[in-house]
């Protein structure tokens, strides 16, 4: 399955504003159930975690012993997710751990995956690049020392396209705002509403 936090007071992922009905779209496209978790728009660190204990202690119930994480290379991001998993007696799988954030980019780009950036935090990078495809043109426009899979927190994204996706996800851009005096947000509309 697919795990990810929502904001209840939104309807969207957590930090990247993804409407949920995109979501939703996504998963069915790729073929796996959506386990949501649920946070509040002012989430504590320990609103979200005993909200995500809730669900994996659910989830291990039902004999679901391992996450998979995306993680490249940050050692405190990994560290967290571990000691937070080994609470409910299970283990992560970092697939991606070590590969390099370049490497991570490219065979993304080369194996025909589609993605285009949600939220990017303006103190790091310009809010220009919130609502742009990740291709290799996006890349080579990062300002030196931003990470190119968006590790730190630079950008977050949301994957449209690509070979595990039985079709793609349709949307349109929708308008863009700062929120927080920080994060630089491109609002994904539903092709069917418009909203």
């Amino acid at each position: 399955g697919l795990l990810t936090t929502i904001t209840r007071d939104y309807d969207r992922i957590s930090m990247h504003g993804v409407r949920t009905a995109l979501l939703e779209q996504q998963a069915e496209s790729i073929g796996l159930p959506l386990i949501k978790v649920f946070i509040s728009a002012k989430s504590s660190n320990e609103e979200y975690a005993a909200a995500m204990t809730e669900v994996l202690t659910r989830l291990k119930a039902q004999g679901i012993n391992r996450v998979a994480f995306g993680d490249i290379w940050l050692e405190d991001v990994r560290r967290y997710r571990e000691d937070n998993m080994a609470k409910v007696g299970m283990t992560g799988l970092f697939p991606l751990w070590g590969k390099g954030s370049a490497w991570v980019m490219e065979t993304f780009i080369k194996l025909g995956f589609r993605a285009i950036t949600t939220c990017v935090d303006t103190h790091v990078l310009d809010g220009k690049f919130s609502g742009r495809i990740i291709d290799r043109r996006f890349l080579a426009e990062l300002p030196p020392g931003t990470d190119p899979a968006g590790e730190k927190g630079e950008f977050h994204s949301f994957v449209f396209g690509g070979p595990i996706f039985t079709r793609d996800i349709q949307f349109k851009a929708g308008e863009t705002v700062l929120r927080d005096n920080r994060f630089h947000y491109c609002d994904l509309l539903t092709r069917e509403s418009n909203k």
